[in-house]
Formats: C-alpha cells, sequence, structure tokens
C-alpha cells in the first residue's frame, strides 16, 4: 500500500474485528412524521455503500457551508450598513464579525446537548431538530428588521439567530464521515475522508456566486434593502433537500447496523472531555493550520478589499468562486495524495506551505488587484489540500467507544480556536497594526499543526516502546 501504518490507522479495528454493539448502543425509536417518510423510502434490504454515504456527506456539508458563508459574506457587505450604521464602516464591520464568532461558541454546546437528544431519541430525531433549527436560524436572519427600523433589538435578534445557527451545526453531526471511512476500502482511506470536505469550497461557490448576482443587478438601496435576503431564502430551500438526503441514510437498518459494529454512537461530553480531552486537544490542533487558513482567504479579504480597495465586488467575489474551484481541486487531489504518503504526513507537508506562504501575505494583499487576486488564488489551492485531510486526521488516537463524539468535539473546538475569531482579529489588527499580523496569525496556525503532529507522533512512538 505503501503508506505507514499508523498514517492509515483510523477506523482500521472495525475492518479487521467487527465488534458487538457496544454498552451504549441501544435501539432507538424514531419519531417524527419527517423520519418516517423517509423510511418509507428505503427498503430495509437496501445496500449502504461507500458511493451513497460519500453523496449524503457532500450534500449535508454543503448545506451547512452555505449557510455559514451567506452569513459571512453579509457580515461584510450588509450588516455592517444595515444593524451598525451609528459606526464608521471598519468598526460596523468589526461588530458583525464579533456577532459572527457567536456561532463558533455555540457550536460545541450543539453538539453536548445533541448527544443526549440522540442517546435519548435516536439519532434521525436528533438530526431532524438540527437542521431544521440550522434551517430556521438561517431564514430568521432574512426576516430581522434593520437597526433603523426597530433599533438595538435589530443586533440582539441577528444574535440569536446567529447562536442558533451555532448549535445547530453542533447538533448536526451525523457520523456519516466515520462511517464513509469504516467502509471505505483500506488503500482508498484518504481518497474517501477528503469527499466531506468537498463541501466547504461547494458551498462558498454558491454563496458567493449569489450574492455577487445580486449585488451586481440590484442598485445598492435595493440590495441593502431587500436583495441580500434571498440568499437566506434559498439556504432553507437546501436544508430541507440536505435533511432528506440525510434521514434517507441515517433512518435505515443498515446504517444503524454498521454504526452499531463501530461502535460510533454518542458519549456524554464530560466523559470525553475526562477522559479523551488530550486527544480532542491535539485533534484540533493538529487542523489549526488550515482552519486559520479557511476565514484569511474567503471573509477576511473581503471586507479588506470592501473598505480599503477600488477592487468592483462582483469582480472579486468572482476571483473567489475560482479560487473555491481550485479548493475543491485541491481537497480530490489531497486524497490521491494522502493514500500515498500518509494523512499526517500530508497534512504536516501542508502546514510548512502555509507558514512559507504567510510571508508573502502583506505584499500581496497590499499589491494592488493582481497581488489581491494571487494572495486569493494561491491561499485556496493550499487550503483546499491541507482543509482535504484535516477532518479526523488523528482521531485515530480515541478509543472506539469515544470516536463518535471525539470526532464532533475535536472539529468544534478545532472551529473554535482556528477559524471563529479569524476574521476580527485580522482585519483589526491589519487596520490598525498593518498587513504583516496576517502572516503572524496565519503562522501562529502552522506551528501550532506542526506541533501537535509532532506531540502526536511521539506519544504514539512512546505507546509502542512500552507495549508488551
Amino acid at each position: 500500500m505503501g503508506v505507514p501504518p499508523q498514517e492509515n490507522a483510523e477506523f482500521s479495528e472495525i475492518d479487521l474485528n467487527p465488534s458487538p454493539m457496544s454498552s451504549l448502543s441501544t435501539a432507538q425509536p424514531h419519531s417524527g412524521s419527517l423520519e418516517h417518510d423517509a423510511r418509507l423510502t428505503t427498503a430495509d434490504t437496501h445496500k449502504v455503500a461507500p458511493g451513497e454515504i460519500a453523496v449524503g456527506v457532500v450534500i449535508g456539508r454543503a448545506s451547512e457551508y452555505f449557510d455559514f458563508f451567506a452569513y459571512g459574506i453579509a457580515s461584510v457587505l450588509v450588516f455592517p450598513q444595515l444593524f451598525f450604521p451609528f459606526e464608521a464602516r471598519l468598526e460596523g464591520t468589526l461588530y458583525a464579525f464579533a456577532l459572527f464568532a457567536l456561532a463558533f461558541i455555540a457550536r460545541p454546546i450543539g453538539t453536548a446537548v445533541s448527544m443526549q437528544v440522540q442517546r435519548r431519541w435516536g439519532r434521525g430525531t436528533k438530526l431532524t431538530i438540527a437542521l431544521f433549527l440550522l434551517g430556521t436560524s438561517t431564514v430568521g436572519i432574512a426576516f430581522v428588521p434593520s437597526y433603523d427600523a426597530i433599533g438595538v433589538l435589530a443586533i440582539w435578534l441577528l444574535a440569536a439567530f446567529r447562536v442558533g445557527q451555532g448549535l445547530a451545526l453542533g447538533g448536526s453531526w451525523d457520523g456519516l464521515p466515520s462511517l464513509l471511512a469504516l467502509n471505505a476500502p483500506r488503500d482508498k482511506r484518504g481518497w474517501y475522508s477528503m469527499l466531506g470536505q468537498l463541501g466547504a469550497p461547494l458551498g462558498f461557490a454558491l454563496a458567493a456566486g449569489l450574492f455577487a448576482f445580486l449585488y451586481s443587478s440590484l442598485s445598492l438601496r435595493d440590495f441593502l434593502d431587500w436583495g441580500w435576503r434571498y440568499v437566506f431564502f434559498v439556504a432553507f430551500a437546501i436544508n430541507v433537500v440536505a435533511l432528506f438526503a440525510r434521514l434517507r441514510l441515517v433512518v435505515t437498518h443498515e446504517y444503524e447496523k454498521l454504526m452499531d459494529e463501530g461502535e460510533l454512537e454518542p458519549t456524554p461530553v464530560r466523559e470525553i472531555v475526562r477522559e479523551q480531552g488530550s486527544n480532542v486537544l491535539i485533534g484540533a490542533f493538529a487542523a489549526l493550520a488550515s482552519y486559520a487558513l479557511f476565514h484569511l482567504v474567503t471573509v477576511f479579504p473581503l471586507s479588506w478589499i470592501h473598505l480599503y480597495s477600488d477592487q468592483s465586488i462582483p469582480e472579486f467575489l468572482g476571483v473567489q468562486i475560482v479560487g473555491a474551484a481550485l479548493a475543491a481541486s485541491g481537497v480530490v487531489v489531497s486524497g490521491w495524495i494522502a493514500d500515498r504518503v500518509g494523512r499526517r504526513r500530508t497534512l504536516g507537508s501542508l502546514a510548512v506551505a502555509i507558514a512559507v506562504y504567510s510571508g508573502f501575505a502583506p505584499a500581496l494583499l497590499g499589491g494592488g488587484t493582481l497581488g489581491q487576486d494571487v494572495f486569493i488564488l494561491v491561499g485556496f489551492v493550499l487550503l483546499g489540500l491541507s482543509y482535504g485531510q484535516a477532518a479526523g486526521t488523528v482521531t485515530s488516537n480515541f478509543n472506539s467507544h469515544y470516536r463518535y463524539t471525539g470526532a464532533a468535539l475535536t472539529s468544534d473546538v478545532a472551529w473554535l480556536i482556528g477559524a471563529a475569531f479569524a476574521p476580527l482579529v485580522a482585519l483589526g489588527l491589519s487596520a490598525n497594526f498593518g498587513l504583516a499580523w496576517v502572516s503572524v496569525y496565519l503562522l501562529s496556525g502552522a506551528a501550532c499543526t506542526l506541533a501537535a503532529l509532532g506531540i502526536n507522533h511521539a506519544l504514539e512512538s512512546r505507546e509502542s516502546r512500552d507495549a508488551p
């Protein structure tokens, strides 16, 4: 296979020796007409194939990322003017970015609550509640009146819906990426692991495309009055489609059987933190370089262009859409590379590349249209290559009993420390102290990734030496 065993050890136990249902894996009742309809459309004899799981993963992640990027882009183009008109453009954007971070703070809370919901009422019920909350919160943003209409209540409503998005995303963990890894051929786990990551560039491209079309087709007044709200209506429709696509899988007996065999069942978050807290932190920091880069090539540069450049917003969004296509290609290529050199080695090499790239960030962002476009396109390529293998690279550290919840919580922490405050910190520091601080931010993320991978390798080596 050409891949060191430790590089591709994730979920290998289930391939070699399928284990019986864990003590927590009890039959869960399923309720709700939506879940019932989904069950009726899937025959009990239907086999859940890796390709079908992959479709569910991509659809689910693309819908979630579309919601989040729609909010991120609106935080630059809409929210400062509508909800913080009493502040200058820079301060209004920083306030909008502060609200942007609320969802990432709420996400681990959503995970903790949703795991309890799943333990009591089942995976299908949990997913239905989470995606309903995500769709409701997203479309609710479209109906929030401006500050001029209802005053400070508008800001509180926007913040509440943003928190709702975060709680919902934490609760939308369905285990499909883990199941995909379980069912992937042994020599193609890197390839199958990257499929879920394709949702990020797809969701961003769709959100950016809709905003670019509306921004260029409407007058600025019409865009700010009502045009931007259509993006959030579209998000609600996409969530409905994604809900049925994912429920069609998670309510099948075949899916439940595979999840039980892999012991992919919820564990209380308090127990995870107590027993496996170090693994959560190592996994989160191992992905930090790509998560830090995530919003520094999507949301932050749009704010910089909007505030300090003469470049057309629709044209710049067009460049970012091209970048998203390059990122999607990078995600695919990352799977091919990881299956040949190992997922962790791939992630470490890309962290070094991101560190090098960070040194050119000030010159490129301050280099006019050409430099800014190069910053975006190169950044998206690196993002795709690194983010393609960022999820679950070190989740083999978790005992099988903890992997389901451990993978979700690791992702939550990675988003919180790596991406939640990236636009706020990058814009605030750059506007006040210079673009060199973008380099510092990216470099710190790359350093954390390399340190976490090094610590993880040292721990594995010690355990191998101590093993009888």
